[in-house]
């Protein structure tokens, strides 16, 4: 008989209680009740979001606006907080407040089911407001709540998860990368087919109802290097060793290395990242073992690969990997604890680097230079982590045994020869019936 489950209750108060202490303390900072010097953000949505906000209400995207490098879906983002009654400064506050605490309620009902864990909730509890103020005054935090959920039910309902992450990608593309670790077969055929469809439809309307929706391709690919970028680092050094004769600007919106060599770096991150991606199809074409938490650590090792090879890795970008590695520690038997662990640190040396110590960065200064190499080296030591435990824990010892089980094949799950499937593959799934 499986062991008695313990009571939940004290669990769940404790992560309500943490979550609240901590989000009190982000509305006072972003709300400047509580000021610390050099840590206001807010600018960019009063100023930015709200100037977008401005110009979409006409029913056209900011075409004249090289800081809009966003996807069509991105509007909706801008145009919500208009809806609530307040300034749209505070209305946008109360937008983030909502899906974060939708995102905490989802993460501490995964942790309820069977072999599943408080943990991820724990890390969403944790990891969001070391990114101190920021994380409130960028829109990323509510991408990132449509990609947990969509990763949260993606196993269990294929199409639901398809069409939550669909929506995320028309908003800011890497949640499509969710689906990376979805397993062959019915459900990889079901999530990515509803995740195109709501693509291409929501792409559709957005184009035939505003002017301009794809805009922001042509501002991407003229786009540098920019300075918190793992390949910003070898021109760090240079520059702070007096070998580097180029500059610093402001450059589609962000902060760039313009000069020698960058048009060489920004070669080799696109490279980058396309080898990257060659490795997850290889993953996916040789792994034998779908484990309950394949699909979520599939996902943050797609995440990693996006980020680290990237030509920009905005501070914010940090709340991306906390949601994805948030939803791997829902399960239990993970193979991505230690990465988790990378990213809080890296999420608190992303703190330090921006806005803390930003004009240190700015100028090529040795503790700028120094905090952005340890925030980038653990976001490295973290993809490789990941990968190499994403690779062992589906082509273990136990990756060649073919397991058939009759209760899988009736939720849909493809068993064939060669790959192996947990019994608890499927949240809820009686470990009796799984023997039958």
């Amino acid at each position: 008989m499986p062991a008695p489950r313990r009571p939940a209750g004290g669990a769940l108060w404790g992560l309500a209680g943490g979550w609240v202490i901590t989000r009190v303390l982000i509305v006072l900072m972003v709300s400047g009740v509580l000021w610390v010097s050099g840590t206001d953000v807010t600018s960019d949505v009063s100023v930015i979001y709200h100037g977008w906000y401005e110009v979409l209400q006409t029913g056209t995207f900011p075409l004249d606006d090289v800081t809009w490098q966003y996807p069509p879906g991105a509007a909706l983002v801008i145009l919500l907080p208009g809806l609530l009654p307040w300034s749209y400064l505070v209305s946008f506050f109360v937008v983030c407040g909502v899906l974060d605490a939708l995102t905490m309620v989802l993460l501490m009902r995964a942790g309820t089911r069977r072999g599943r864990s408080f943990s991820g909730a724990w890390v969403w509890v944790a990891g969001v407001p070391l990114l101190g103020p920021t994380v409130y005054c960028r829109y990323d935090i509510l991408v990132t709540a449509v990609a947990v959920a969509g990763l949260l039910v993606l196993v269990r309902r294929p199409a639901i998860g398809g069409i939550l992450l669909g929506i995320g990608g028309l908003v800011k593309i890497w949640p499509v990368l969710a689906l990376a670790g979805t397993p062959r077969g019915r459900r990889t055929r079901r999530s990515w087919t509803a995740a195109a469809a709501t693509l291409g439809a929501l792409c559709f309307l957005l184009a035939a109802g505003m002017n301009g929706a794809f805009e922001f391709l042509k501002f991407q690919r003229d786009r540098g290097i920019e300075v918190e970028s793992l390949g910003a680092l070898p021109l760090h050094f240079a520059r702070l060793a007096g070998t580097w004769n180029g500059q610093v600007s402001m450059n589609y919106g962000s902060l760039e290395l313009l000069g020698p060599w960058v048009p060489l770096i920004s070669q080799l991150s696109v490279a980058a990242t396309a080898l990257g991606f060659a490795w997850l199809l290889l993953w996916r074409l040789r792994a034998k073992r779908w484990q309950p938490a394949t699909t979520y650590d599939a996902a943050l090792a797609a995440l990693l690969i996006f980020t680290v090879t990237s030509r920009v890795i905005s501070p914010q970008y940090l709340v991306w990997l906390v949601g994805v590695a948030a939803v791997c520690l829902t399960v239990r038997g993970t193979s991505q604890r230690p990465v988790a662990a990378l990213i809080l640190l890296a999420t608190f040396f992303t703190t330090l680097e921006f806005p803390l110590l930003f004009g240190q960065v700015h100028h090529s200064q040795p503790w700028g230079v120094a905090v952005l190499t340890a925030r980038n080296g653990l976001l490295l030591a973290a993809t490789v982590v990941s990968c190499r435990r994403l690779w062992r824990s589906t082509r273990g010892p136990d990756a060649e045994r073919t397991v058939v089980l009759p209760a899988l094949e009736r939720t849909g799950y493809p068993v064939r020869p060669g790959i192996a499937y947990e019994q608890d593959l499927l949240d809820g799934l009686d470990s009796e019936t799984a023997r039958q």
